[in-house]
């Protein structure tokens, strides 16, 4: 189970490419950072310990393998097994990467070594937010170009999941969620629905508690979890090494949008999302925290709230890049 320690590690890494993916959703890092710990932290978390590249470690993120053992038991989704698995075009393919992925990962990981020893198991969950295997028929590349390697694809995936969930309990227009709220929306995405009547117990049963409140767990422990490490745009979270920003005019340049929050920090809500482009007043840094600028955004003399500063650029120097940028072809 991922601690308090590994929560910190997690987001050190990526908390900079979460935070990108992140405008035009009600999410934020805390709920992404649960979501990954229940899918596998348990693995991550060990392998950070033996000092593996990110890389490695990323690759190394797969597991469940559950096969089919009747009506009601065990996988109902496809493959089933690796019969019908390899039944597919380019299934042996694919059986290979998946078998070489648990065989890779149970060198680490002992609790998998037991299925290693059946020639006929293999993985069906890939990538930190482990992208099921049933999606193979309509997505094979993913799995074949192994891109479940990369953090950004998987991160894709689970983003788009989530967008699913949300839309599918009418809080996709929403600009922020409580935690139980998002709770229901990870059970959503964890079994494809949500059942009011059950609140947090619904999801996979791990012989304590349900996915709901695993991710309610993680969630409210992820909440407490400040970093001092690199954020977003690779820059010190606490300022060091981050330059401040002179008060005057300024324009968004995050391509994805730039958040506006209620404080300097990631743990402040946002209520808003300004556009790429989007002209501000820088007015001050913060006081303890020059990564982070207060700005009036109608320029009417009014603070608005606080952006991450490295996503912004001087006004004067973003014109002067619009105008040398090249028209399209």
């Amino acid at each position: 189970m991922p601690t308090i320690d590994d929560m910190r590690w997690f987001k050190q890494q990526f908390r900079n490419q979460i935070e990108a993916a992140l405008p035009g959703t009600p999410l934020d890092v805390d709920m992404i950072t649960a979501i990954a710990c229940q899918e596998t932290g348990y693995i991550w978390s060990a392998l950070r310990k033996k000092s593996l590249p990110i890389p490695r470690i990323l690759a190394l993120c797969v597991g469940d393998t559950i096969d089919y053992q009747g009506p009601g038991r065990g996988r109902q989704a496809f493959p089933r097994s690796k019969d019908s698995l390899i039944a597919e075009a380019n299934g042996r393919r694919m059986f290979d990467i998946a078998r070489s992925a648990l065989e890779d990962m149970a060198a680490y990981i002992p609790g998998y070594r037991g299925a290693v020893a059946n020639p006929d198991k293999f993985c069906h969950g890939f990538g930190v937010f482990q992208r099921d295997l049933q999606f193979f028929r309509n997505d094979p590349n993913y799995f074949l170009d192994r891109r479940y390697e990369n953090f950004g694809d998987t991160l894709s995936q689970c983003l788009g999941e989530l967008r699913r969930g949300l839309k599918k309990l009418g809080f996709e227009s929403r600009s922020s969620l409580s935690d139980l709220e998002f709770a229901s929306v990870a059970i959503a995405y964890n079994t494809g629905g949500y059942n009011p009547a059950r609140g947090l117990k619904q999801g996979h049963f791990d012989g304590q508690k349900y996915y709901g409140e695993q991710i309610f767990d993680y969630l409210a422990t992820s909440r407490g979890v400040h970093v001092e490490g690199v954020d977003a745009a690779g820059v010190s979270a606490t300022g060091t090494g981050a330059a401040a920003l002179v008060p005057g005019r300024y324009a968004v340049i995050a391509r994805g949008g730039l958040k506006l929050r209620g404080g300097p920090g990631v743990g402040f809500n946002s209520e808003r999302t300004l556009a790429l482009g989007a002209e501000l007043t820088v007015v001050a840094t913060g006081a303890t925290d020059p990564a982070w600028a207060q700005v009036d955004i109608e320029g009417d003399g009014v603070l608005d709230g606080y952006v991450f500063a490295s996503f912004l650029a001087p006004l004067e120097q973003h014109a002067l890049l619009n105008e040398q940028a090249p028209e399209p072809a």
